[in-house]
């Protein structure tokens, strides 16, 4: 009986040690990385929407903390995200019959300088954006605007980080 309980302790810690490296995020990230910064990304679109600078800003670090293992710092990171938001537009997707919008879309457009301190060669400058469609006779407020630029925040932090992080 000793020995069936060794060998399901012996298997049991394989099998732990095994699945160790492993992230479930797809992250790749290198043993000597310990910190990151994201830097404050700017609104410069041409409409700008208030707080939607800060509101990314602060989607890409959640999105980062609850991903990896990293520490967010103020300056000196390993990796640094740092960019600008250059595009918030509202545009017909498709039209009725009597020349009104059936559906419309709101695109944000966000560019994207990536710096790693320890793997220069993962570094780099890409442009990121995502689109939410509503109905053409909904009003881009309130709940309506709050879904649209989560859903989209979310794309994008989350292609940001695959782009980073996951290589994919």
């Amino acid at each position: 009986m000793k020995a069936t309980h060794y060998i399901v302790l012996f298997l049991t810690s394989i099998i732990m040690l095994s699945c160790g490296a492993y992230s479930f995020t797809g992250a790749s990230i290198s043993s000597d990385t310990k910190t990151f910064q994201v830097n404050y990304f700017q609104n410069n679109a041409l409409l700008v929407e208030p707080g939607l600078d800060r509101d990314f800003t602060n989607a890409l670090i959640d999105l980062l903390q609850n991903q990896t293992n990293l520490s967010l710092v103020k300056s000196n990171g390993d990796l640094v995200y740092e960019g600008e938001i250059t595009q918030y537009r509202i545009s017909p997707t498709t039209a009725t019959s009597s020349n009104t919008a059936a559906q419309n879309r709101l695109t944000i457009g966000v560019k994207v300088h990536f710096y790693n301190k320890l793997d220069e060669e993962a570094e780099f400058d890409q442009n990121f954006s995502f689109y939410y469609d509503y109905a053409g006779n909904a009003q881009l407020v309130g709940g309506v605007k709050d879904s649209a630029i989560a859903e989209i925040f979310e794309r994008i932090t989350q292609d940001i980080f695959n782009a980073s992080l996951a290589k994919w």
